[in-house]
């Protein structure tokens, strides 16, 4: 598949691998240095294979995606929760448990199997067979709104969006411990983790910028309920930057919040919903904005608390 783009003044002097990893943000640097070194990428018309080469304001891009390995994945009849469709996209409500898209371990049961049966051909190619429509996702134990996309224009769009960090994200969360200020600020680089590959970490080198601001809602006695914004999107970015905090998400056996002092039996994987997202409509330009309502899980335990 085939895709041009004209590069804009923001992105004036970037180097052409960095300019494309942040047109399609689900793809790696790395994914298109190799593409640029096999001759995929074109700039004015003229095949470039330095990645270091640089773009100017208003060169135009061509690049050449390759289709995606073929593997089996099969569409399901799973539920879906819908908050919002239209010719465009529309807006899921993930439930606790689900896999966004397939992957090592997971080729069944995940988002993509559903909307695959829902939606069969009318859905966006931009990320492949792997992910169609995705251009965002939340982890497994995470719940809440998530954009699909139907056109790949729109998907364009709004990944534009995402990289420009124009999109509103709005979490909810309980975390272990009480916060002390009502509100306050999380920033620092997020990367791997040098040593255990499963997780992110706050890093000194080879990191990305991220900002998390954070607002007390409620109270408790060994728990808070906290409102999360996100400046930036990294990965694990609310469940890095509260471990750093020494206040981990309830039930996250990755970053601490499964200690015994915290514990909740029965509890599955942290406690995070992502509730509100708004962003300017592709087709209409107007902003919209859409809220999954909170999980029951979470309802319960928040009662529980309160007693």
């Amino acid at each position: 598949m085939k895709q041009q783009f004209e590069v804009q003044e923001a992105l004036a002097g970037e180097r052409l691998d960095k300019f494309l990893a942040q047109i399609y943000p689900e793809q790696s640097r790395s994914f298109f240095q190799k593409l640029i070194r096999s001759g995929q990428v074109s700039v004015q018309g003229e095949v470039i294979t330095k990645t270091g080469a640089s773009v100017e304001a208003g060169d135009l891009v061509s690049v050449e995606i390759p289709a995606a390995q073929s593997v089996d994945i099969c569409p399901e009849n799973i539920p879906l929760d819908i908050l919002y469709e239209d010719d465009d996209l529309l807006i899921v409500n993930k439930p606790k448990g689900m896999v966004v898209h397939p992957s090592a371990g997971h080729y069944s049961g995940t988002l993509v199997n559903a909307v695959m049966y829902h939606y069969a051909d009318s859905l966006s190619g931009i990320n492949g067979e792997i992910r169609p429509g995705i251009v965002h996702r939340i982890d497994m134990d995470t719940t809440g709104s998530l954009i699909v996309f139907k056109k790949d224009d729109s998907h364009l769009n709004i990944a534009e969006q995402i990289k420009a960090h124009t999109v509103r994200r709005v979490y909810r969360g309980i975390v272990c411990g009480v916060l002390r200020d009502d509100e306050g600020t999380v920033s620092g680089d997020i990367g791997r983790h040098p040593t255990q590959r499963k997780k992110m970490a706050v890093v000194t080198r080879n990191g990305k910028p991220a900002v998390t601001h954070y607002r007390v809602l409620e109270r408790f006695s060994r728990y808070t309920y906290v409102e999360f914004i996100l400046e930036t999107g990294r990965t694990h970015q609310i469940r890095v930057h509260m471990s750093q905090t020494g206040h981990p998400l309830l039930g996250d056996e990755l970053y601490g919040g499964t200690s015994k002092n915290y514990a909740v039996p029965g509890l599955q994987g942290q406690t995070l919903h992502a509730m509100t997202i708004g962003f300017l409509h592709p087709s209409t330009g107007e902003y919209v904005e859409f809220q999954a309502p909170i999980p029951q899980y979470m309802e319960d335990l928040l009662k529980r608390f309160r007693k």
